[in-house]
């Protein structure tokens, strides 16, 4: 096994641990007394709007409407949260299919699949970073520059990790078309369309300038 697998193998059961933690909760008490769950979800759709994938942002954030109420800070703090979560899913998915799928002769769609999961290993890393810079906007007071700064962050972190993910199928253009190579390439897909919907809602609230 390529030791640069084995790095990210160790990896998992850091990043398994860790889901929960990081996964947005949707059970948050109100802090709006007048807030009502419709609100939230239509101001969801709202913001998704801003977004090249606007239905897919919204099944996927509208359970958090109690979350998000009416903040671009936490809607884009809650998109970071489910994109991080559907890539480290997709890790694992790749871990478990390059260990349990017997490719023969096939070292292309072997290398495919590594340099795919060293890729995604990358792009969690990658939204955790932004996630964990998210949690501190505003914490050191109103400052603009410490807001643009920080959400400057943000936004290079999730565009990185939407790079890796884009990379992570591009060693599959010279393998034989398949079951494996289409299912990783569809889940990839998916993976992507959540991660530039958060960064397209992160760009939105970085936009209004103040934490």
């Amino acid at each position: 096994m390529p030791p640069q697998l084995q790095r990210h193998l160790l990896l998992l059961p850091f990043f398994l641990a860790t889901l929960l933690y990081c996964q947005p909760i949707s059970t948050v008490a109100s802090l709006d007394p007048t807030f009502s769950p419709s609100n939230g979800t239509d101001y969801i759709r709202s913001g998704c709007g801003a977004t090249l994938y606007p239905e897919i942002c919204y099944a996927s954030l509208s359970r958090y409407a109690s979350a998000v109420q009416n903040s671009p800070r936490r809607l884009a703090r809650v998109a970071i949260g489910v994109s991080l979560s559907r890539a480290r899913r997709m890790a694992t998915y790749v871990s478990n299919l390059s260990r349990q799928s017997d490719f023969g002769a096939d070292n292309r769609a072997a290398a495919a699949l590594h340099d795919c999961f060293s890729n995604l290993g990358d792009a969690v890393d990658e939204i955790h970073g932004s996630l964990k810079q998210m949690r501190q906007v505003g914490a050191a007071g109103p400052s603009t520059e410490s807001f643009q700064f920080q959400m400057s962050n943000v936004q290079t972190w999730m565009s990185a990790a939407l790079t890796d993910e884009e990379t992570c199928t591009d060693g599959f253009e010279d393998v034989a078309d398949g079951a494996v190579k289409t299912e990783v390439c569809n889940r990839a897909a998916d993976v992507k369309k959540l991660t530039s919907n958060a960064l397209a809602l992160v760009n939105s609230y970085a936009a209004t300038g103040t934490p």
